[in-house]
C-alpha cells in the first residue's frame, strides 16, 4: 500500500453512506487506505456504493442497513462492524439526515420529531456508541453533517434548523469532553452542495410556488456569492482532512463549506 495513503489501518463508519455527500466520503476514505464501513436505511444503496469502493480501489467495503433514530438498529450496527472489520470505528461520520420544508404552523409533530430523531438523537446514539473504542485506542475521529443552516435561521425550515443547531451543539459539547483523550470532534456546515437533497428542494420550490425548475435553481444558486452548488466531492476533501492526521490540530469546529454565504 502506498506509504502516501492517510487513512491506512483506519476503519471508517459513514452513515447515510448510499448516495450524495456520503457516498463521496466513503469513495475518499477508500481511496486513502481506510476499511470502510456503509451505512443506510436502503440495502441496494450501501451494496452499490461498497462494489464501487471494489471495483475502482480493489478493497473491501461493508454495506450495513441501519435507521440511526433506532437506538437497537444502531447497536447492530456497532456489533456488525466490530464481527466484520475486527474493532469498532476510528472514524464515525455522522451523515445521515432529512430535511423537509413546512411553516412553523404547519409543522405537525411528525415532522419535528423526525428531524431531531435522524439528524440529532441520531449522531448523539452513534457518538455515544463510537467513542469508547476511541478512547480505548487514544485516537479518534468524529464528524458530524451539519448545515449553514445550524448557523443560521431560515424560513420554512425550522426543525431541520433547529436540529442542526442542535448537532452542532452536541459537537462543541463532546469536543470538549474528550480533546484530551487523542480524539476530535467537528462539525461540516455544507450550504446548498449538489446532491439528490438539492434536486429534491428545487422540486419543492417549483411545487409551491409555479415557478420552473430553471428558476428554482437560479434562486437557490444566487445564495451563493460564487452563484453554484458545492460539489459532494468538496465536502468530502475537507472531511478527509478531518479524519486525517493533517487535521488533528482541529477540534470542537463548524465549518462552513458554502462558497461564502455565512461569514461565520
Amino acid at each position: 500500500m502506498p506509504l502516501s495513503m492517510k487513512l491506512e489501518n483506519r476503519i471508517a463508519l459513514i452513515t447515510g453512506g448510499g448516495r450524495g455527500i456520503g457516498r463521496a466520503i466513503a469513495l475518499a476514505f477508500a481511496r486513502e487506505g481506510a476499511q470502510v464501513a456503509i451505512a443506510a436505511r436502503t440495502l441496494e444503496q450501501v451494496e452499490r456504493v461498497a462494489g464501487e469502493i471494489t471495483g475502482q480501489f480493489q478493497a473491501n467495503a461493508l454495506p450495513v442497513v441501519c435507521d440511526v433514530s433506532d437506538v437497537a438498529s444502531v447497536e447492530r450496527m456497532f456489533a456488525r462492524v466490530g464481527e466484520c472489520l475486527g474493532r469498532g470505528p476510528d472514524i464515525m461520520v455522522n451523515n445521515a439526515g432529512i430535511v423537509e420544508s413546512a411553516p412553523i404552523g404547519r409543522t405537525d409533530d411528525e415532522l419535528w420529531n423526525r428531524h431531531l430523531a435522524i439528524n440529532l438523537s441520531g449522531s448523539f446514539y452513534c457518538t455515544r456508541a463510537a467513542l469508547p473504542g476511541m478512547i480505548e485506542r487514544r485516537w479518534g475521529r468524529i464528524i458530524n453533517m451539519a448545515s449553514i443552516a445550524g448557523k443560521t435561521g431560515a424560513p420554512y425550515i425550522a426543525a431541520y434548523s433547529a436540529s442542526k443547531h442542535g448537532l452542532i451543539g452536541l459537537t462543541r459539547s463532546s469536543a470538549a469532553e474528550v480533546a484530551a483523550k487523542g480524539i476530535t470532534v467537528n462539525a461540516i456546515c455544507p450550504g446548498y452542495v449538489d446532491t439528490d437533497m438539492t434536486t429534491s428542494a428545487v422540486e419543492n420550490i417549483t411545487r409551491k410556488t409555479g415557478r420552473s425548475a430553471d428558476e428554482a435553481m437560479e434562486s437557490i444558486l444566487k445564495m451563493s456569492p460564487q452563484n453554484r452548488l458545492v460539489t459532494a466531492e468538496e465536502v468530502a476533501a475537507l472531511a478527509l482532512l478531518l479524519a486525517s492526521d493533517d487535521g488533528r490540530g482541529i477540534n470542537g469546529q463548524a465549518i462552513s463549506i458554502d462558497g461564502g454565504t455565512v461569514l461565520s
